[in-house]
């Protein structure tokens, strides 16, 4: 089972701007079925760890869209209610968890719990899905073994950063995606 964080990067390390908008990102050019690629990711993918900044993004986006993902979603929050009941309609089948993860023991269960339900579904891979603090968290357990990041051609210069800490990279592969450089890393234990 191979948990990896999953995400695109400005230049100079953002994942989001400071108001938590991915707008920068969704006008830059990717092939649906080139390296690093959404789609050929999730092939293997049977959890989500999501971000409580993340999820709201998506709420926020949503329109009359149905959830994006058909696997189980753990939204780590502290506003469980509160992002329960922004959940849109659309959602209604979706396998959505609102939990918290206050310390390292509740984030190390609801990972354990993620990694059985991608083994349910004969799945390799749990997301750790936005939030460089909560992949970082993920990280301290030991519980990380990957990091893909797709680098977009633009400069934010604030915002949510890619990991705000310390953490050892090998890296495994590189290549282009149309505007992406893609880049693929084992974490060094």
């Amino acid at each position: 089972m191979t948990t990896t964080y999953y995400t695109a990067s400005s230049l100079d390390g953002f994942i989001a701007t400071p108001d938590h908008s991915l707008d920068w990102l969704l006008s830059r050019d990717m092939d649906p079925d080139g390296l690093g690629s959404h789609a050929a990711f999730m092939v293997d993918v049977g959890a989500l760890l999501m971000g409580a900044s993340t999820y709201a993004w998506l709420v926020r986006n949503a329109g009359e869209e149905a959830w994006p993902y058909a696997v189980p979603t753990w939204v780590l929050t502290h506003r469980a209610d509160e992002l329960a009941a922004a959940r849109p309609s659309a959602w209604a089948e979706a396998d959505l968890r609102f939990v918290a993860a206050d310390d390292d023991e509740a984030l190390r269960a609801i990972h354990v719990e993620a990694v059985a339900a991608a083994a349910a579904l004969a799945r390799a891979g749990v997301w750790v899905v936005g939030g460089g603090e909560l992949a970082g968290r993920v990280a301290d357990l030991g519980l990380l073994d990957r990091v893909v990041l797709s680098y977009a051609p633009c400069v934010l210069g604030s915002g949510a950063p890619v990991l705000p800490r310390r953490l050892e990279l090998a890296l495994r592969e590189t290549g282009r995606n149309r505007d992406f450089v893609v880049a693929t890393y084992d974490v060094v234990r």
